[in-house]
């Protein structure tokens, strides 16, 4: 089979194509021949070496094999599994190794596909979704704040909105001008990020903000202490060296299933979109590296694999 991966860190040119054994699920596993891959920040912070210098997997051996996030279809149960079987459609994580034909995943880290969901959506879900929820969580979010998403337009952004707004929260996203109709039909105001920001906030906002989630980096949490947000409820996905100075939180994402499965059931019963901006083939891993690195994009990047094995692979 096909696997996407690099033997250093370094730019998105690095990753490169290889031909690699099928694996065998093992005691608790499922094999599953993959059928789209969710890209995202984290993958770009692992090929490039930004994870190692802070100390994340800074022992893990080289060749690396990028992707955390997947959907596709069970075609191998291991022993002690129950309740997956040969040909069901699911999504998951994994500690790496998304971009290939097939993997192997224990159990406990898939839920069932919805028939409804597309494969690119159900790539495109399992980290992004499970980060928003858990910073809302860890905010300790409720009915009647004023909520200010830093980066609101991206993968992780555009979830967060949503679900702020489920959860009864005014939501202000920060994005670029042209994301700003997009975050008007998700239930936010839209504000232009960047120098004033603080002051057109609080134009927004005169009854203040409560809780900021930084998304984004490039001073969020300075503009989020400027309007008054009490420390214990700012945090940050991005940026950990502005959390240590400031003593606000730096949030860690730590996806359990039952977490996965609220986010399937909320996308059954149309209360969360999710919104995947472009699709490559797998085997053009590296433009999709550089497309979620302009840091603009609104939505999700996904990888393919086609069923017709098309994946983009030289023969």
């Amino acid at each position: 089979m096909q696997a996407v991966r690099y033997d250093r860190y370094g730019a998105a040119d690095v990753l490169y194509a290889a031909r690699v054994p099928l694996p065998q699920a093992g005691p608790g596993q499922l094999r599953v021949r993959v059928r789209a891959a969710g890209v995202q920040p984290a993958d770009i912070a692992r090929r490039s070496g930004d994870f190692a210098r802070r100390g994340i997997g800074a022992d893990a051996p080289f060749p690396q094999h990028p992707g955390y996030d997947f959907a596709g279809t069970v075609d191998q149960v291991g022993d002690g599994v129950r309740g997956y079987y040969h040909g069901q459609e699911v999504l998951g994580w994994c500690d790496g190794g998304g971009y290939a034909e097939a993997l192997t995943v224990s159990a406990a880290q898939v839920v069932a596909k919805p028939p409804m969901m597309s494969w690119a959506v159900a790539g495109a879900l399992p980290s992004s979704g499970q980060t928003a929820l858990l910073s809302l969580q860890a905010l300790r979010l409720r009915r009647g704040d004023t909520l200010l998403v830093h980066g609101a337009a991206g993968g992780v952004g555009t979830l967060a909105v949503q679900l702020a707004r489920l959860a009864g929260a005014q939501v202000i996203g920060s994005a670029s001008r042209e994301n700003h109709a997009y975050l008007r039909s998700l239930g936010a105001e839209p504000v232009l990020y960047g120098e004033g920001l603080v002051e057109r906030v609080r134009a927004l906002a005169p009854q203040g903000v409560s809780v900021a989630l930084d998304a984004a980096g490039r001073g969020a949490i300075e503009a989020s202490l400027a309007l008054g947000v009490a420390r214990e409820r700012i945090a940050t996905l991005v940026d950990g060296d502005g959390a240590q100075r400031h003593g606000v939180l730096r949030l860690r994402v730590e996806c359990e299933r039952e977490r996965l499965h609220a986010l399937v059931d909320l996308y059954e019963q149309g209360h969360l979109h999710v919104h995947v901006r472009e699709i490559y083939p797998l085997a053009h891993a590296a433009v999709a590296h550089r497309d979620v690195e302009t840091g603009h994009g609104r939505g999700k990047v996904v990888l393919m694999v086609y069923p017709t094995g098309d994946s983009g692979f030289d023969p």
